[in-house]
């Protein structure tokens, strides 16, 4: 993510004579189609813009109004496709977004880079690369039905003949709860649990205890949720391209087995005002997750030209910060945070 938003900043790179991947992907596109021997950066294209149409009709029949869509075009090939739905009947703030990013990598980001890449060319001044990812996050309007985050990832870099030079996938899911319903946390990680095991039984306890650390609030020693799957720079030294693919697409594919059941269950579910509270003060810890450690969003509104609206799409609609607030001794509310404080094995 770092090395992406550097190059975006640097977008004087020289780019090699010739086609770029941009230009032969489009090629591709026009003359045969995406099938399974097209090159990953159109076969991971075509399942992120698959699974944002499957998602945004899922939810809107969940929910009942329509999503804003919003495409956008990037000048040196890609774009995106932002979809929001916000005020609805149930969710009051969700957003589906897709991103496809062409672009060069200079040889200071290159560098950077092959600490955790190797395969990447270390004598070259330039690199192009490609990015593309699927993220959502949904915020539901009842303080009973969780808050869920999603992101898949994939990065590739290109020799000058437009064939890979490294790659590597990323991605995971993870629960928010405002309040804590332990079959729902229980339903979340077993689905995805279920899709690790499919491909490798190494994966969930690994990938579980990755995304534990990786979204917590350091500075409130808390997590921002009950956890789920996170992992990165998943290239040729984990598995081939193949295996890894088909793992992100099954795992892509249980989102929604993972969640519709839960929000299903809570949305209708009677609430107080105190509880709404609660809500709202739990979206404050999730808002400062998002702007004080998230790498992606720091990223994101460092870079020169950034789609701010997009990036800042995963903050709720409202929020609440309380100064000194506690909760009562036996609550509900005390509980969460316990189970915030040490993440629990669910499955």
């Amino acid at each position: 993510m770092g090395a992406l938003a550097y190059s975006m900043a640097n977008g004087n790179v020289q780019q090699s004579e010739g086609p770029t991947i941009a230009d032969r992907d489009a090629l591709t596109k026009r003359e045969n189609g995406v099938t399974s021997s097209s090159p990953m950066r159109l076969r991971m294209e075509q399942l992120i813009k698959t699974h944002q149409k499957e998602i945004v009709a899922a939810l809107e029949k969940v929910d009942g109004k329509k999503f804003q869509v919003d495409s956008w075009d990037r000048p040196s090939g890609g774009g995106g496709i932002t979809c929001v739905l916000q005020e609805g009947n149930v969710f009051e703030k969700a957003g589906v977004n897709i991103s496809i990013v062409y672009g060069v990598l200079p040889r200071p980001a290159i560098e950077k880079m092959r600490v955790n890449h190797k395969a990447l060319d270390p004598d070259v001044e330039s690199l192009e690369f490609f990015a593309a990812g699927l993220s959502l996050v949904l915020h539901p309007r009842n303080p009973m039905a969780p808050t869920v985050h999603l992101n898949y990832r994939y990065f590739e870099t290109a020799n000058a003949d437009g064939s890979p030079n490294a790659w590597w996938f990323g991605g995971g899911s993870d629960l928010t709860p405002s309040y804590l319903f332990d079959e729902d946390a229980i339903h979340f990680h077993r689905t995805l649990k279920t899709a690790c095991d499919n491909h490798d039984r190494s994966y969930f306890p690994h990938f579980k205890a990755w995304c534990d650390k990786y979204f917590r609030n350091t500075h409130r020693n808390e997590s921002r949720g009950v956890g789920g799957i996170f992992f990165d720079d998943l290239d040729e030294t984990t598995k081939d391209r193949e295996q890894l693919f088909a793992f992100v697409t099954e795992a892509l594919a249980a989102f929604l087995p993972s969640y519709l059941p839960i929000i299903e269950k809570r949305k209708d579910l009677p609430y107080t005002e105190a509880e709404k509270q609660w809500q709202q003060l739990r979206r404050g810890r999730y808002v400062e997750f998002n702007l004080v450690h998230d790498r992606g969003t720091s990223f994101g509104l460092n870079t020169p030209g950034a789609r701010v609206e997009s990036i800042l799409m995963s903050l709720p609609l409202t929020a609440r910060w309380q100064y000194m607030h506690e909760p009562e001794k036996g609550s509900r509310e005390e509980r969460l945070l316990e189970v915030l404080k040490k993440p629990v094995e669910w499955v």
